[in-house]
């Protein structure tokens, strides 16, 4: 049964996308914004907190560190957009940074309805700072806020974590130069990237012990079954994290464990999967601090500043708009 709370749009482009996914020639894939549902959600802010895990640690120590100085660089009046913001725990310190020199409008733009209720819950108290959420895909939610500000506005666009990493290189280039087109001069992007470390301490990050990221990623399936009526069998797949030295990234992987057939009415869909074939879910490129001014050159940013993390190597990047 499909879930009745879901809109039909939801469900259309939702099983549209399985479709694609799921008959692409040679490997299938899922597309992993698909992953952060409400249950998803949950598990991945449990997959935050796991001693593995040291990426979003690493973020908030550099957000709580140098919140005042990346805020300093920037004009006033400053609204502040954010692309998946999650439940918005780490993005409170840019926040109360600025409210501590003028009012500011925060706009956390969110696929996930379920992300957006935790942001306001999280966020909404702050004083001086007023939050209206946008529940639509990034680039749309951005030119929203974007087309809605006041000609002296100043936009900083907040893209934490590592959600740039789940682009390929090129393609995550290419979604910057359209970030980039609803930008003036001058306005600013706050870029997370997730740099490179060792593998096997990458590998450990996304396949833990405790299982939490296998269920993180089996979700993916389950969520199918609920919302798009398919008969995915849980038990018949496993969660798999590569290496893949040629493009510098984390594969996330779920791996049939023999072969199966699988329906999918929403999507009129019936797919045979082979033993050991796997569905491709997640990537997560990593990337050397010195590459990205020139990714910023290239897509139509200065890199004004960089920060890194010593006990995990991330870099939060101050992109300014040219």
């Amino acid at each position: 049964m499909l879930t009745p709370a879901l809109s039909l749009r939801h469900v259309s482009e939702f099983a549209a996308d399985v479709r694609a996914g799921l008959t692409k020639p040679g490997q299938r894939e899922l597309p992993s914004k698909y992953l952060y549902d409400e249950v998803g959600s949950a598990l991945f802010e449990a997959i935050c907190v796991l001693p593995e895990y040291g990426l979003t640690r690493a973020d908030t120590r550099l957000l709580k560190k140098y919140a005042e100085e990346i805020v300093g660089r920037l004009p006033s009046p400053l609204h502040v957009a954010e692309l998946g913001s999650g439940s918005g725990k780490k993005t409170r310190w840019i926040l109360e940074a600025l409210s501590r020199r003028q009012m500011t409008y925060y706009y956390p733009i969110e696929i996930s309805p379920h992300a957006l209720a935790a942001c306001e819950k999280e966020l909404g108290r702050i004083d001086l700072v007023s939050m209206v959420g946008y529940e639509q895909p990034y680039l749309e939610g951005l030119r929203s806020v974007a087309e809605g500000r006041g000609e002296d506005d100043h936009l900083l666009v907040l893209f934490l974590g590592s959600t740039i990493g789940n682009f390929d290189r090129d393609a995550g280039e290419e979604f910057l130069r359209e970030l980039r087109e609803s930008l003036r001069i001058a306005d600013a992007l706050l870029l997370g990237t997730d740099l490179e470390k060792s593998v096997d301490l990458q590998l450990l990050a996304y396949d833990d012990p405790a299982g939490v990221t296998a269920a993180f990623n089996l979700n993916l399936l389950a969520r199918i079954n609920r919302e798009l009526g398919a008969n995915f069998d849980l038990s018949c797949f496993r969660h798999e994290a590569r290496w893949n030295y040629a493009d510098r990234r984390i594969e996330m992987h779920l791996r049939s464990t023999r072969r199966q057939t699988v329906r999918i009415p929403a999507a009129s869909l019936r797919v045979i999967l082979d033993e050991e074939e796997t569905i491709w879910t997640e990537s997560s490129h990593k990337y050397k601090a010195e590459e990205i001014p020139g990714m910023a050159a290239r897509t139509g940013f200065r890199c004004d500043a960089q920060w890194i993390d010593e006990e995990w190597p991330f870099a939060q990047n101050l992109l300014i708009a040219e």
